[in-house]
């Protein structure tokens, strides 16, 4: 059986940027739906979204057969739901707010096996191995997995120059909602000093060689991301586009009353 190889690792040390979709609606069925539209990379969300590991291994297996690769967002930076994750066959993650690069490297280590990290060894119960029909999985799953930090305060802004040096980060994601939380502007990650800061990050993430990610539902915000240097950017969230254009088709049939909601940008 062939080795799985990271698609997605390798097109991010390409020249063309990534446009991904967010996935929260935690079912495999909407999950395939839009793996056949045409994104570089989808996320599953397992942070916000009610994801649990089953719903995360059926989206993972309903977009297998398409072009677009998935990248799972764990809850935590911890060593075991990293390891569980990857035994059911991500091989790209996003690991949300690390501070520092003591972080960082933690998380890191949670994707390698012994020498290079701590991932536990349960191949023969894996996906990732295919229940160890893919030859030599233990020697060479180290070098197919790629990590993604989420960077998402000032203080991690601090530390982003260390952050990104850190062997085994493939790429640095800024979040915008909580950092501009974390700036005081909650809901407003459009302030001028959170975008300010944003741009700073992107162009520190570029310089240290590392895939500078950021997630906009925003079409003005996102193009101004992109002419700023990253290189995987999720475009928008599944739950979004059911929800505004559900909106917008009954609106266009009758009056639909007012509903007190944030605006999309602000995700």
């Amino acid at each position: 059986m062939r080795f799985p190889v990271n698609t997605f690792k390798a097109a991010l040390r390409g020249s063309e940027p990534l446009i991904g979709l967010w996935l929260g609606l935690a079912n495999p069925y909407s999950a395939e739906v839009v793996a056949g539209a045409g994104f570089d990379w989808l996320l599953i969300d397992g942070e916000h979204a009610p994801n649990t590991l089953t719903t995360m291994l059926a989206q993972l297996q309903a977009i297998a057969p398409y072009p677009s690769q998935p990248v799972v967002r764990v809850p935590w930076n911890d060593t075991v739901l990293i390891k569980q994750v990857l035994d059911i066959g991500a091989q790209t993650l996003l690991v949300p707010m690390v501070q520092n690069a003591e972080e960082a490297r933690a998380a890191v280590a949670a994707t390698r096996y012994p020498p290079q990290g701590v991932r536990g060894v349960g191949s023969a119960l894996a996906r990732a191995s295919r229940w160890n029909r893919v030859p030599e999985y233990l020697h060479r799953a180290n070098q197919e997995i790629a990590v993604l930090v989420q960077v998402e305060t000032r203080e991690a802004l601090a530390n982003l120059a260390e952050i990104a040096a850190v062997d085994g980060v493939d790429g640095v994601f800024i979040g915008p909602a909580d950092l501009a939380a974390d700036f005081g502007h909650l809901g407003n990650p459009n302030h001028p000093d959170v975008q300010h800061a944003i741009e700073v990050g992107l162009t520190m993430i570029r310089a240290a060689g590392k895939g500078a990610g950021i997630l906009s539902a925003d079409e003005t915000a996102t193009r101004r991301y992109l002419d700023a240097g990253a290189t995987f950017v999720a475009v928008g969230v599944d739950t979004t586009l059911l929800a505004r254009g559900a909106e917008q088709l009954a609106a266009r049939f009758k009056r639909a009353p007012e509903a007190a909601r944030p605006a999309d940008s602000t995700y």
